[in-house]
């Protein structure tokens, strides 16, 4: 299983975090080409090599032209953004991983300044710094394709910033929000470790946060920071691989569900899709009757412990739920890994599963198989056939 850890030991930004994907294997031309497609004029991207406290990696700068300073420091809302992001053709899965963290900014925005998400106009979200910052996350996540995001208890730093709401504490009351349930530590420097941006990247895509990193490390890549502190202003990462058995059978997992019987079912589909990017290892729905003979939907999500804060937001935001019921659960799995078969069509990603060391499950990942029907305007059953055919003879090896 890959794994992408976030080692925070002096914060985050959406530029360290670029800067440290492109020092851990992010082709950067792949990157720039991508962020192109959102047909955002007026700046460029600086990649540059750097050192902080003699640690060498790659810092990220985003450089507005000239002409396009004063265009950009108007207040835009997240309607706005979503126009942008939607009229890119950047890959769908990369649209909404980038809309479901400006919609986080806003949402913590919102709360901050007691006004919907509708409502809120700044300046932060809008700078063009911030959309490539934030839709570069997303891209650099799809090119590295981790199994699992993991990240280290996150420093915040202390101190206080200035914005454009005036002089506020470290931790921004922004960053706070969007922290929530996450492990934090701060006053380590009297500098702002941690933006809004950053903290919105790992709220959205970490799945676990752990200082206990029991994993083979593959590679290591630093993130180059702006300030020259006390410790060095670096973002670190690493991918590693760890096996799966470590991963699935020795952590605490739980079912939380509830009830729901006033909810239009065509919005069950989104939902679902939300839970499962979100983490969740399974989601499922059951129907079942309720008092007074009304028929209903048991909705039932099984998932880390440590996700289960996202899971909740989730479930009362998306649904009609006024409540939900939350039990432990023991979960057995069998250790996975992914391979590929050459087929006629091309390589095709397929999913191993072991037992004791020895592997029993073949199969094909669906959306592999959809995509080749896709491209290949061919039957899906054509697609299952060969692959079925690759896998007798891998099992016969």
């Amino acid at each position: 299983m890959k794994i992408l850890y976030y080692d925070c030991f002096s914060g985050i930004s959406g530029d360290m975090n670029l800067g440290a994907m492109i020092d851990l294997g992010v082709d950067k031309n792949y990157l720039i080409a991508e962020l192109s497609r959102l047909k955002l004029k007026g700046y460029n991207i600086r990649v540059t090599r750097d050192k902080r406290k003699s640690i060498e990696g790659t810092k990220v700068d985003v450089i507005l032209e000239r002409e396009h300073k004063k265009k950009h420091r108007r207040q835009v809302n997240l309607k706005d953004i979503e126009d942008v992001i939607n009229a890119s053709n950047l890959k769908e899965k990369v649209k909404t991983k980038s809309l479901d963290m400006f919609f986080r900014m806003a949402e913590a925005e919102g709360k901050v300044h007691g006004k919907s998400i509708n409502e809120i106009h700044f300046h932060e979200i809008g700078a063009v710094d911030s959309i490539v910052d934030i839709v570069g996350a997303a891209i650099c996540i799809d090119y590295l394709k981790p199994d699992r995001i993991m990240s280290s208890t996150v420093e915040l730093g202390g101190g206080f910033v200035k914005c454009e709401h005036g002089t506020l504490p470290v931790p921004a009351p922004a960053t706070v929000e969007i922290i929530k349930g996450i492990p934090v530590k701060s006053g380590l420097v009297p500098f702002e470790t941690t933006t809004p941006t950053g903290a919105v990247i790992l709220a959205s895509n970490v799945d676990e946060f752990s200082d206990n990193t029991e994993f083979q490390i593959q590679k290591t890549g630093y993130g180059i920071g702006n300030q020259d502190l006390e410790i060095p202003n670096v973002l670190r990462v690493y991918l590693g691989e760890r096996p799966e058995k470590n991963l699935k059978n020795n952590q605490s997992y739980c079912i939380i569900e509830c009830n729901l019987d006033d909810m239009n079912p065509e919005i069950y589909d989104f939902v679902m899709d939300r839970l499962v990017e979100q983490g969740a290892d399974d989601v499922f729905i059951t129907p079942i009757i309720m008092k007074k003979t009304r028929p209903a939907a048991k909705l039932s999500v099984l998932c880390n412990e440590n996700i289960k804060e996202k899971i909740f937001g989730i479930l009362f935001n998306e649904t009609t739920t006024l409540g939900l019921r939350k039990y432990p659960v023991e979960k057995k799995a069998l250790q996975r890994k992914f391979s590929e078969v050459n087929t006629r069509y091309g390589k095709i990603k397929i999913k191993l599963a072991y037992y004791n060391g020895k592997m029993i499950k073949a199969k094909p990942e669906y959306a592999e198989c959809q995509r080749i029907a896709h491209e290949n305007k061919i039957f899906i059953k054509d697609v299952y056939e060969e692959i079925t055919l690759k896998l007798k003879d891998l099992k016969n090896k």
